[in-house]
């Protein structure tokens, strides 16, 4: 996931700056070498000396406590040599070297106690990275048949989690993908997906039918929703927005859709962009409201088995895309932008180009400033291989929902 490779080279990047390594150093080292040569230049006049104070104060604010306390010595010598060049009556004498040297010591306790607040910060990132990995778990390339690419912004870019999910799951009967978005934020938001994924990942595997599937996620949250209040956590609000997916192994050109209230999915392919109709459902959690949840309860609304040709590229969002604003308050125009890009050049339709064409359309809408949590999410079918081509299906063309 690209997105990932850039959080993981800005902690890169964060780690050397703590230590104090780059080029920060040359800051205070400037600064020092400028109030020297200001010194001298202006004579006995007007004395700079003790503005040397500063030095040390600004390596505490971005270097690391090394680079702070040889600037805090280095500042102490320069000060000596500099007041002692001067004849005795124009020297700015022991209370500055006093001032100096205590501002030393100040900045260097400063820069201990910064490192150890960043290093700390950098450790609860750490943390939020590894849950999201767990809850978004890395994806194979071209795994169970399908060319797939992702990216996830958070809107809070130090949290780097939040309530958007999605995952492939290949089984004896045929591939299946869910990607949705829990309302609300926070770890709370964090466990529903969790525990979404995690039945989402067993039942896709094991039952044959795309609308057991769909019943067993709502029979999900409305127990996860027990457990927390059970716990003293209020959750009985909680719901989600989803797309479920079927790739049937008997029609190629087929997918079956359940969508659980989400935006539909868009089909991007050489002849234009079509949303895709679905078994329409309420959102996940509201089970309780039709019944659905109950034990006993029949099989929900059946799933739409649409044609999707070979060339055709799936692409979903979350409400973090379709309800991005820009400062005059408009949104941004998804539909449109896709369809022009891929009418311009055709190959924007391969899974990995649109999930980027995605990507940079919202930053550039929203000028990088994300209200909510973004997943965008492209998937297509691998070509079947010519050395076991398989038989001819018999289904005849897909029926209409």
């Amino acid at each position: 996931m690209g997105f990932v490779t850039e959080m993981e080279y800005g902690d890169r990047r964060e780690q050397r700056r703590i230590a104090g390594r780059g080029t920060a150093w040359l800051v205070p080292l400037v600064l020092l070498a400028a109030i020297v040569t200001v010194d001298f230049e202006t004579g006995e006049t007007f004395r700079v000396v003790s503005w040397i104070i500063l030095v040390p104060s600004i390596a505490a604010a971005i270097c690391g406590v090394g680079a702070t306390t040889t600037f805090a010595l280095l500042s102490l010598a320069a000060y000596l040599a500099v007041d002692t060049a001067f004849p005795e009556r124009y020297r700015a004498g022991t209370a500055g070297f006093v001032l100096l040297a205590f501002g030393g010591v100040l900045a260097v306790v400063a820069s201990v106690v910064r490192t150890r607040r960043e290093r700390q910060g950098l450790h609860m990132r750490d943390i939020a990275e590894t849950t999201r990995r767990t809850v978004l778990r890395p994806l194979p390339p071209n795994w169970a048949g399908l060319e797939h690419a992702g990216v996830y912004l958070a809107a809070d870019v130090d949290a780097r989690v939040g309530g958007d999910f999605y995952d492939i799951q290949p089984g004896p009967n045929g591939t299946r993908v869910l990607l949705g978005d829990v309302q609300g934020k926070g770890l709370g938001a964090v466990e529903t997906a969790a525990a979404l994924l995690g039945t989402f990942r067993e039942v896709a595997y094991h039952e044959p039918d795309l609308v057991t599937v769909a019943d067993r996620l709502e029979v999900r949250m409305c127990r996860h929703r027990g457990h927390t209040a059970a716990l003293g956590r209020y959750d009985g609000d909680r719901f989600a927005t989803a797309l479920l997916l079927g790739f049937p192994k008997d029609a190629r050109d087929a997918v079956e859709v359940i969508n659980f209230g989400h935006e539909p999915p868009l089909a991007v392919g050489p002849r234009g962009v079509r949303p895709l109709p679905g078994g329409e459902r309420l959102p996940i959690g509201f089970g309780d409201l039709t019944g659905a949840a109950e034990p006993g309860a029949g099989p929900g609304p059946p799933a739409c088995r649409v044609r999707l040709d070979e060339d055709e590229t799936l692409l979903m969002v979350t409400d973090g895309v379709t309800e991005a604003r820009d400062r005059a308050d408009e949104f941004y125009p998804l539909l449109d932008d896709v369809a022009r890009a891929v009418a311009a050049d055709h190959g924007r339709a391969a899974p990995r180009r649109l999930v980027r064409l995605v990507r940079e359309g919202v930053l550039r809408h929203t000028r990088g400033r994300l209200d909510d949590d973004t997943t965008v999410f492209a998937l297509r079918r691998l070509p079947e291989p010519q050395s076991d081509p398989g038989p001819a299906s018999t289904t005849g063309r897909p029926s209409r929902c």
